[in-house]
């Protein structure tokens, strides 16, 4: 039976083991984070819970285990973690660990997505596109990648110029389609830097 922790006490042990795990990027103590996270997410603490799942998600700390990863994200996502939520939504749409899902990744990318979740709503937006696990909507699709892309969410920002630049969702544009590869570009986003080579290329033949 885990330790019966009041809500003060796993506040501060939660605290403390993000302390160890951010506070000094050069010298991160997993070890010391992992126990007292999971004495907080032991008791429902949702943020303890959230990062118990990238623990096991991402190896930190503790033996990588999907397994354990999707368990400490589904119960950090159940009690409203915007990002819980997104990865658990993830984990559908790949069928890591969990049988492969769209229609329940685009649930869990919603209840994200509704929260302000920027990777939610690029995915979101590319479950439209394609009808993945919902109706295909271009129109819907583009409506989600702008949210992401106000935000400056790089693969939405990229995607958004794609439909631009060939009129999927909206009216086709060349100058829109080039503002959107050039904001995602300065993001770092290699695929619009190789999409704007044509925007180079064109303008010096002309």
């Amino acid at each position: 039976m885990p330790e019966v922790l009041s809500k003060k006490e796993q506040q501060r042990r939660f605290l403390l083991g993000y302390k160890y795990a951010f506070n000094n990027a050069a010298r991160s103590n997993w070890k010391k984070a992992v126990p007292l996270w999971y004495a907080a997410a032991s008791n429902g603490h949702k943020r303890a819970q959230f990062y118990m799942g990238v623990c096991y998600d991402f190896g930190n700390g503790v033996k990588t285990d999907r397994e354990e990863a999707f368990y400490w994200y589904l119960k950090a996502a159940m009690q409203g973690h915007m990002d819980a939520q997104f990865n658990v939504g993830l984990f559908f749409r790949s069928g890591i660990y969990v049988n492969k899902d769209d229609e329940r990744a685009v649930k869990w990318f919603m209840l994200s997505a509704k929260q302000g979740g920027n990777w939610a709503r690029n995915e979101l937006g590319y479950s439209y596109f394609y009808g993945n696990g919902i109706e295909k909507d271009h129109h819907k699709a583009v409506y989600w990648y702008k949210l992401a892309a106000r935000n400056n969410e790089a693969r939405a920002l990229y995607n958004l110029a794609l439909c631009y630049k060939h009129g999927h969702g909206v009216k086709q544009s060349r100058r829109w389609a080039k503002y959107y590869f050039e904001k995602a570009g300065k993001k770092g986003y290699r695929k619009a830097l190789k999409q704007l080579e044509e925007y180079t290329s064109s303008t010096m033949a002309g």
